[in-house]
């Protein structure tokens, strides 16, 4: 069994409300924690408006399923959220 911490730091531009930034970040819990390999949580930054932090647990039966799994979330969350990644950070556990 193999586990990987996946945390994301996000800039928020413009972003003037709790709520403005829950409408932009929104689904994020819904899109990657239906997945069962996969536990998503906001882990940061939770009450500041112009900016996010996002922690995944993923966990698969070898590091290469693990990591192509990171990769997807990744590659996904750049395509679909309206905020800017600061930062990107992979812990294997």
């Amino acid at each position: 069994m193999h586990i990987a911490i996946l945390t994301l730091t996000f800039a928020l531009a413009g972003c003037r409300s709790l709520k403005e930034k829950r409408q932009r970040m929104g689904g994020l819990h819904a899109r990657f924690g239906n997945t069962p390999s996969v536990a998503v949580c906001e882990s940061g930054a939770r009450e500041r408006h112009d900016a996010s932090e996002w922690t995944f647990v993923i966990i698969g039966l070898s590091k290469r399923e693990v990591e192509s799994q990171c990769r997807q979330i990744e590659e996904k969350i750049e395509r679909t959220v309206d905020a800017r990644v600061m930062s990107i950070e992979r812990e294997f556990v």
